[in-house]
């Protein structure tokens, strides 16, 4: 999966009450998550914070009861591949702009108390996060604050504390910082038969389907996130052939980079060691697509799957890679018809 896939249809999977529900109480470790009333809860109409406050693609503000009053929860998506270092700073800005935009709704300000504001930073650049979250590691250090400092804080959260979790939210996450084609694949299976709440995991699925199709969420098929999956046969379908198309993708991208490389060579030689180098990318591709199939509609155990790679690599022409994946991806197909198949070919290569 393409590791740029910032759009706003990330936006739109924490505009569902679920997974946004899961954001707070399994990432955000404080006593009073446990008192928010979430069925309270809505996504807030920013047509009254608009004159400091600029809306971005990429942010979304929730507003909820907590204790009977209203609290604000700013969620901003950062898509930057690096972490900004003022980041700290910006969300700061927002805070205020939006307590401005706040105050200048309001027919009477003298009693006014400002709500609650609490942001969320969801990051999910390809390199470590290393901008400061402390706005005093920011300023210059004379002189010291100290308590009457600005104060934030992070979390940070492994990928064996995200299978821990095994939620919505930590399977995005998941997705985004620990991407395994595999390991993503089986976890969307796993969180369909857990999650009660089918239209907010098929949200996620449908995600994942788009940017295997595109590497984005166009604008055009917003609606088709909606779709919600009806069984786990419905999803493992899917999910074949969405791992196909991305197996599809990385032979594309071998194939071409070898005969691009081959071609700059500007000799014979180098091109055919190019195409040739493609080819064998593709190849492989093939046979762990037809492997991550096989598991998927077959359940099949650990001495089944190495009997099967061993079959696959005595194969070595792409288009019969090509077939038996073709077969595989017909809801029909039985696993005696795949191994009569993949014996054929086997035979036919190996003449007695």
């Amino acid at each position: 999966m393409p590791a740029n896939i910032h759009d706003s249809g990330y936006k739109k999977l924490f505009s569902n009450h679920t997974i946004f529900r899961q954001l707070m109480e399994r990432f955000v470790p404080q006593p009073w998550v446990a008192e928010l009333d979430f069925s309270s809860c809505e996504t807030v109409d920013k047509s009254f914070v608009s004159a400091h406050y600029k809306e971005t693609e990429s942010d979304l503000i929730y507003k909820v009861k907590l204790q009977d009053e209203n609290i604000y929860i700013y969620i901003l998506i950062e898509f930057q591949s690096t972490a900004p270092r003022f980041m700290v700073v910006r969300v700061l800005n927002y805070i205020t702009s939006f307590y401005l935009d706040y105050i200048e709704s309001q027919t009477e300000t003298k009693q006014l108390r400002l709500p609650v504001v609490f942001p969320i930073v969801l990051y999910n650049g390809e390199n470590t996060w290393n901008a400061p979250v402390e706005i005093a590691d920011l300023i210059e250090k004379v002189p010291v604050l100290g308590e009457y400092g600005l104060h934030f804080s992070r979390y940070t959260y492994s990928k064996e504390r995200l299978l821990q979790i095994r939620n919505i939210v930590s399977t995005l996450f998941l997705a985004e910082a620990h991407y395994d084609i595999d390991l993503l694949a089986q976890e969307l299976v796993n969180l369909y038969q857990r999650e009660q709440d089918k239209a907010a995991v098929s949200l996620l699925l449908n995600w994942f389907r788009q940017l295997a199709e595109h590497g984005r969420v166009p604008p055009e098929d917003y609606a088709q996130l909606d779709y919600v999956y009806r069984s786990e046969e419905e999803v493992r379908t899917m999910l074949v052939a969405a791992l196909e198309r991305e197996r599809k993708n990385i032979y594309s991208k071998g194939e071409a980079d070898g005969f691009v490389k081959g071609e700059a060579a500007g000799i014979i030689k180098g091109e055919a060691a190019g195409i040739l180098k493609g080819e064998a990318a593709g190849m492989e591709v093939q046979r762990q697509t037809i492997l991550q199939l096989l598991q998927f509609r077959f359940n099949l155990g650990e001495e089944e799957q190495k009997h099967f790679a061993k079959e696959l690599g005595q194969l070595q022409t792409l288009g019969q890679l090509q077939r038996l994946t073709n077969s595989l991806l017909n809801p029909a197909a039985r696993l005696e018809d795949f191994t009569a198949q993949l014996a054929s070919y086997l035979s036919s290569n190996h003449p007695t």
